[in-house]
């Protein structure tokens, strides 16, 4: 399952979001489930950004919503949001070379 957050901070958070980001990226990408984790910057938008994951399965997904780590980190980037965040769930039908 692939798993995709757009967010938009404001301006003036984006350093804050990114230093959270860092410290707490590589304990994303090995909790139990998630395969793959990237961080995407939107070309134009400076302050927008994805995080583009792969997770075994929606149940994995839902084991990391629930831990102390997703809390944690969660509800100190929610306060950095200019907007709403967007976030949905996909899986792959085809893959091009």
């Amino acid at each position: 399952m692939i798993r995709v957050v757009r967010m938009i901070f404001e301006e003036n958070q984006v350093d804050a979001f990114l230093a959270n980001f860092h410290l707490h990226k590589e304990k994303i990408r090995n909790f139990p489930g998630c395969h793959h984790l990237e961080l995407w910057q939107d070309e134009n938008e400076k302050n927008i950004f994805m995080t583009y994951s792969h997770w075994d399965n929606e149940e994995s997904l839902n084991q990391y919503r629930d831990s102390e780590l997703f809390k944690s980190v969660w509800s100190y980037t929610k306060k950095l949001f200019k907007e709403k965040p967007m976030a949905f769930s996909a899986k792959k039908i085809e893959e091009l070379p």
